[in-house]
């Protein structure tokens, strides 16, 4: 039988560790990186409910969407392996079916067990209608269908959840944007003396269309200036960055979204273009795995690595 009340309880043990203190303004960072040592940040925000609905609807398989470095695959085949559900993680990009090795996420996802399906870049833009992804729901019913990085209206009441009433001593909350649920979550979840600002991660200007279908609240804002030239696109500036934050406060971060975010917070109160309130929270998502597949494709550049190695 599968318990889940374990794994829910796990969000009563995120904190706030302020980090920062710079030109008068306060930083804190929620460590919502420290809920699960697999299934972190986000990612258990974002499975919280669709977990529960699984099991209540005797749902036996999770399907879902990810590149292969994707946390969000990570998470779902490390929750699959955690309840007894049998995990597919459909691939972006054929070519990795030759090389999945190469990626150290892709590699964890099959020691969870998790069954993967590479597909055409073609065909993952068109995700659920593309005739494979048919093919693989017609063969049972059984099948609960996550979207890429998890983004549902489960997944933003999870996300809902992670401010909680010590919280509400902060004027901005700030987290990184990929897919927009997390934002969306905040958005609903804030106060109303609370702005709560996204930093995107990748060049997406329809971000502010996707997030109002989830919100009507107007208490929010995105920043598209951090982005470091796309997904999971870095300079070396941003790993200095994060290098220089873990040496002074032992506190990794992840090259595609938490990192991002943090630059961009400092970037901007070192310009003098930081309107919003001196009291600031951001919220540390999860995603160290990454570091490792990242770290690779900088030693093949001959980049300075990310810490922790």
């Amino acid at each position: 039988m599968k318990t889940k009340q374990d794994f829910f309880e796990l969000d009563k043990i995120s904190v706030n560790q302020a980090v920062y203190d710079f030109n008068q303004y306060k930083i804190a960072l929620k460590r919502e990186d420290l809920l699960h040592p697999t299934i972190s940040g986000n990612k258990f925000r974002k499975l919280k409910y669709n977990l529960a609905e699984a099991v209540r609807e005797s749902y036996t398989v999770f399907l879902t969407f990810g590149g292969a470095f994707s946390n969000h695959l990570a998470a779902v085949a490390a929750l699959g392996k955690r309840f007894n559900f049998k995990t597919i993680g459909v691939v972006r990009g054929e070519e990795w079916q030759q090389k999945w090795k190469e990626s150290p996420t892709l590699v964890f996802c099959k020691g969870q067990g998790m069954e993967f399906h590479f597909i055409s870049r073609t065909d993952y833009r068109l995700k659920k209608k593309s005739n494979g992804v048919q093919k693989l729901l017609a063969s049972s019913d059984k099948i609960y269908v996550l979207p890429e990085g998890g983004t549902n209206s489960l997944a933003i009441k999870g996300c809902k959840e992670i401010l909680s009433e010590e919280d509400h001593q902060f004027e901005v909350i700030c987290c990184s944007v990929g897919t927009g649920g997390t934002l969306a979550g905040l958005i609903e979840g804030a106060q109303p003396h609370q702005k709560v600002l996204g930093f995107a991660a990748l060049k997406n200007k329809d971000l502010e269309n996707e997030i109002k279908h989830f919100t009507t609240k107007d208490n929010w804002e995105i920043i598209h200036d951090y982005t470091f030239g796309g997904y999971a696109k870095v300079k070396p500036e941003l790993i200095a960055f994060m290098n220089a934050f873990y040496q002074q406060h032992q506190i990794p971060l992840d090259p595609i979204y938490n990192g991002k975010m943090l630059f961009g917070i400092f970037d901007l109160i070192k310009q003098n273009k930081w309107p919003w309130g001196k009291k600031i929270l951001g919220i540390h998502s999860g995603g160290l795995q990454g570091i490792q597949g990242m770290n690779f494709q900088l030693q093949k550049k001959g980049w300075p690595l990310i810490q922790p190695l």
